[in-house]
């Protein structure tokens, strides 16, 4: 979790607001790398930042802006509404068209979101092959360096 992080969660904890010299006393950093992570989060749109006086000092108070959650979410399967909202047939849905419709947009954006998850997860292990093959190879080369100079010496010696 990088700083931003904790400091988003560190506010988002304290219903009440946090003061600003709190956070960055609390991540271990000075108050101008808490400044720009600050910053950051309010450029996000993430936080409010209110003047405020903390044991005399001049401060901020920092508040997590509250999450807006759509309400119609789970009515949706990609851009399609679901066909039962606002129907006002009387059919069973067992053999309703539109929602069987519905239900298999449903079904095709979770294949296609696991595709997308093993692509991502292939990609990354063929990253981490790369790395490992390239540090062996540094291995392997500074070994020959270390044997190489082992010779040297020894030639010298004699």
């Amino acid at each position: 979790m990088d700083l931003e992080e904790e400091a988003y969660n560190i506010i988002k904890r304290h219903k009440e607001g946090v003061f600003q010299n709190v956070i960055w006393k609390e991540l271990n950093i000075d108050s101008r790398k808490c400044s720009r992570i600050i910053k950051k989060l309010l450029d996000k749109d993430l936080i409010i930042r209110e003047v405020g006086v903390s044991n005399g000092a001049r401060t901020y108070l920092l508040k997590a802006k509250e999450e807006v959650k759509e309400k119609y979410d789970l009515l949706l399967a990609g851009e399609l509404f679901s066909s039962c909202t606002g129907c006002t047939g009387d059919c069973q849905p067992e053999y309703c068209g539109r929602l069987s419709e519905w239900i298999g947009n449903l079904v095709q954006e979770d294949k296609k979101s696991e595709e997308t998850d093993e692509i991502k997860a292939d990609v990354e292990d063929e990253d981490e092959a790369e790395e490992n093959e390239a540090k062996e190879d540094e291995a392997e080369e500074n070994e020959a360096e270390e044997d190489e100079a082992e010779e040297d010496e020894a030639e010298e010696e004699m």
